[in-house]
């Protein structure tokens, strides 16, 4: 590592929270599936930015679109309407199948705009304020308090006990697990339809159809994240399209914005109009035109250029490709995922293989400790695939 990094990073550790555990890189810029650092060494990224940079980093249109919103109007609140958030909730409906769009700054935004639609949802019902949420273990939703507490890992949660309270833990793919928990103060089961943190796991058809059936029956909301695995990267718009299982509420954020930091929860006709009313969300940020200007564009690109017509087209040769190295090597023991959300599991952590990927110009994090995981942008080819299995094949020979 030369000087200049070894500067910014040691100013980095002085002056931000040490909430993250850093690799020593400091990145600079970013073209098409690639990033540089500051000292102009080339990574190819199989990251994405943590599945969000779906159309790589050098996708002209979309950047003249900022540059040229930047030109106009980049705020105005919630209390006025502005054209770019117009137009992108109408193409995010269109994407979703869904009818109604809250913008957010963010996943975790999202997911407590959620969890306020079913508490609302159900209060309008009977009045009360007990109701309670089924949640899965192994999941993942995010850091705040609300998205924090349906968060399936006692690790995450333990100091910031109790968390929003009512909230209950059945087994993902397990929909016995799920009906235990199921009672008359219900309001919500709430999942990923790709679990991304727990593991690159997706639900199974048989298991959100039953969800959808339980819920159906007890009037209650099925809610799906797809903050990761939603825009394309499944191979689908939203990775619940695949079995025609639709939630009443979804969230969505990461590929969304492609960059820009943004999310949104949308719902069905029906819950928009028996859950929040004027003055029971709000945001200062969200939905602002700089933002949805980014949506607008991505979505557009989105249905323009079929992205998840090619992920459908190319993430089964990346599939092929990873289990060609999981029966070379041992100690890769599964293999996991959908579309270009893949993980494989290793019989021990990863973190030496992603520092020696990182060493040989290939960016890969995990899922817990013992699972890379791959969520590159949706826009590579096979060659990249290639590219990245040999540099990966010689890191866990190494």
């Amino acid at each position: 590592m030369g000087q200049l990094m070894e500067n910014y990073i040691s100013e980095a550790e002085e002056a931000l929270l040490h909430t993250y555990n850093r690799y020593q890189i400091v990145l600079d810029r970013g073209e098409g599936v690639y990033l540089y650092d500051l000292e102009g060494k080339k990574y190819l990224d199989f990251v994405a930015g943590i599945a969000v940079f779906a159309l790589g980093y050098s996708c002209e249109e979309y950047k003249q679109t900022l540059k040229d919103q930047t030109d106009k109007l980049l705020h105005t609140s919630n209390y006025y309407y502005n054209v770019p958030a117009i137009e992108a909730a109408k193409k995010l409906k269109k994407l979703s199948g869904m009818d109604r769009v809250f913008f957010t700054n963010s996943g975790a935004e999202a997911v407590e705009g959620a969890i306020k639609t079913a508490r609302k949802y159900a209060f309008l019902k009977d009045g009360k304020t007990d109701h309670e949420i089924v949640a899965m273990n192994h999941s993942f939703h995010g850091r705040t308090m609300g998205a924090l507490s349906v968060t399936g890992n006692p690790h995450y949660r333990e100091a910031f006990e109790p968390g929003i309270g009512n909230i209950r833990f059945a087994d993902y793919n397990d929909i016995e697990s799920v009906k235990k928990l199921v009672n008359d103060k219900t309001c919500a089961i709430l999942l990923e339809t790709v679990q991304g943190e727990g593991g690159l796991t997706p639900a199974t058809e048989e298991f959100l159809k039953e969800i959808r059936k339980i819920c159906d029956e007890k009037d209650i909301l099925m809610i799906l994240d797809e903050i990761q695995c939603g825009m394309g990267r499944t191979g689908f718009d939203f990775a619940w399209q695949k079995y025609g299982v639709k939630p009443d509420v979804m969230t969505t954020a990461k590929a969304l914005g492609c960059g820009v930091p943004v999310g949104a929860f949308l719902m069905t006709e029906k819950v928009g109009t028996h859950s929040l009313v004027a003055g029971d969300h709000g945001t200062t940020y969200g939905g602002n035109p700089l933002a949805c200007a980014a949506v607008n564009k991505v979505c557009e690109i989105f249905e323009r250029d079929d992205i998840s017509g090619h992920v459908r087209e190319v993430s089964p040769y990346m599939w092929d490709k990873l289990e060609e190295l999981k029966a070379k090597h041992p100690k890769i023991k599964e293999h996991r995922g959908a579309g270009f959300m893949q993980g494989l599991v290793f019989e021990e952590p990863v973190a030496p293989v992603i520092n020696k990927a990182l060493e040989n110009g290939l960016i890969l994090i995990n899922a817990g400790s013992n699972i890379l995981r791959f969520v590159p942008p949706l826009v590579i080819e096979k060659k990249h695939v290639d590219e990245m299995v040999s540099i990966l094949d010689k890191c866990i020979e190494d």
